[in-house]
């Protein structure tokens, strides 16, 4: 019997999740959590095989997540699902620990071949994922280097609220920062990219989040 829990915020995504899972041939018992506070509690509580993990879930919504679950859980999968863009995230997510990360509009059978698969003790990715991982190896080896990876995950996160057009104050709610933190990341990042305004971020990032 395996262990599932379902960290979102919408209980509708947590329904939909959990009728998925149910039709998996594997006999899994699944539990819920609306909040990363919630999460905590049910990992010192009761352990489990798997958790699948809403990157913008409250009290969360950052890279530390990881640590904070593996901590009391070393050997927990985590399937990171999420309505951010799988190109700006996937990736650091899953050097961060993460054992799949799959965006919330795929598909029924990608889902449920996402969790069969992290449930396996296996990784899973995207084929765009492993495209653009494959990428990343080439260009080591390449003098052009995307300006993209050079941000740090924080960087990156606070790059894509920016160009969603969310101003610094309401990103720094959504962050758990403070605002003045997230106007000095916005300046590092516009340094990073040698740009001066929204605009040229937006242009950057099409044009980059897509190179090969």
């Amino acid at each position: 019997m395996k262990t599932v829990l379902i960290a979102d915020d919408h209980s509708i995504v947590r329904l939909g999740v959990s009728h998925i899972i149910s039709t998996l041939s594997t006999p899994t018992v699944v539990e819920e959590a609306s909040t990363f506070d919630e999460v905590i509690v049910y990992l010192e509580t009761k352990p489990f095989d798997l958790l699948i993990l809403d990157i913008n879930i409250p009290g969360g919504n950052n890279l530390q997540m990881i640590d904070a679950v593996k901590l009391r859980q070393p050997q927990i999968r985590i399937l990171m699902f999420s309505g951010y863009d799988e190109q700006l995230f996937a990736i650091n997510y899953m050097q961060a620990g993460a054992d799949g990360y799959l965006v919330k509009y795929s598909p029924e059978e990608e889902i449920r071949s996402a969790i069969s698969t992290v449930l396996n003790q296996q990784k899973y990715m995207s084929a765009g994922t492993k495209e653009q991982l494959l990428n990343m190896l080439n260009s080591q080896r390449e003098p052009v280097q995307n300006p993209l990876s050079i941000l740090s995950s924080r960087e990156v996160e606070v790059m894509y609220l920016l160009t969603k057009g969310i101003p610094v104050a309401r990103i720094a709610d959504m962050l758990n920062l403070q605002v003045t933190t997230v106007s000095t990341y916005k300046t590092r990042i516009f340094e990073k990219l040698q740009i001066s305004n929204i605009v040229e971020l937006l242009e950057k990032v099409k044009m980059y989040s897509t190179a090969n």
